[in-house]
């Protein structure tokens, strides 16, 4: 008669519970990833945002999709997966909201105005709105599709000045990139943008900007893979560590 060696049940036993708490292990430590669609002129302050969130979410990985806020509208009307979405201004939102993508009412959680950059030196002798106008000074904007450059109409009516620019461009980036490689003596970009560019630009402040502000609202999309954790980004943007943050770049309060 064949006998069971003197121990090998509770063995088997401990092997089968060691293999069930190695399951648990690895089921509890799967990692989400967190998709946000921004504006272009959000790239540095959600960077940091985004490191803040993952350190007090370290299950959380955020991939972010940084362009035009009205290319991100276009690709989420489309079909285009995401969690969360942050525009840089209410019209973009609103074109989002009206195809049913929105879960719930956007939240304004910054504001921004407009500046004029120009190269380190100033070659163009740029210092007023008006010296934009100048037929030797060659200027670039945002197209008036996108936020800035709807921002930029905006400041023309208000000021009573039409500017004539060498190129529009289709997200703010784009225009600071262009003033900073040398290839336009002036753009007009978001304060934020100027003062991420440090001392690859000089910033040129002018009244009529005071009088158009952006206002930049986020939303959770309906379609979002991780609802709670889209939720819980909507709110740490918007709560005290996210403003701090957003204030340091140069942004407004809502």
């Amino acid at each position: 008669m064949n006998r069971t060696p003197r121990g090998a049940a509770p063995t088997a036993v401990l092997v089968v519970l060691l293999s069930l708490l190695s399951g648990c292990g690895a089921a509890s430590g799967e990692r989400n990833t967190l998709t946000v669609l921004a504006a272009a002129s959000l790239t540095e302050s959600f960077r940091e945002i985004g490191d803040e969130f993952s350190k007090r979410n370290p299950d959380v990985d955020i991939r972010f999709n940084f362009q035009g806020s009205s290319l991100l509208a276009e690709q989420i009307r489309q079909g285009s997966g995401g969690d969360v979405f942050a525009s840089a201004n209410t019209d973009m939102m609103s074109k989002v909201r009206r195809t049913g993508a929105l879960a719930g009412d956007p939240r304004t959680f910054a504001t921004n105005q407009l500046t004029i950059v120009v190269p380190p030196g100033n070659p163009a002798g740029v210092e007023s709105f008006a010296d934009l106008t100048n037929a030797e000074t060659s200027l670039v904007v945002c197209a008036p599709r996108v936020p800035c450059g709807s921002a930029t109409e905006e400041v023309e009516s208000v000021s009573g000045v039409r500017l004539d620019p060498v190129s529009e461009e289709s997200d703010v980036k784009d225009v600071l990139h262009k003033v900073v490689a040398g290839e336009a003596d002036a753009g007009l970009v978001y304060v934020t943008d100027a003062s991420s560019a440090g001392d690859e630009v000089k910033a040129i402040d002018f009244p009529a900007s005071d009088e158009v502000t952006n206002e930049y609202p986020i939303a959770r999309l309906a379609a979002a893979e991780h609802p709670e954790l889209a939720g819980r980004f909507v709110e740490f943007v918007r709560g005290e560590r996210g403003r701090r943050i957003l204030g340091e770049y140069g942004f407004g309060a809502p």
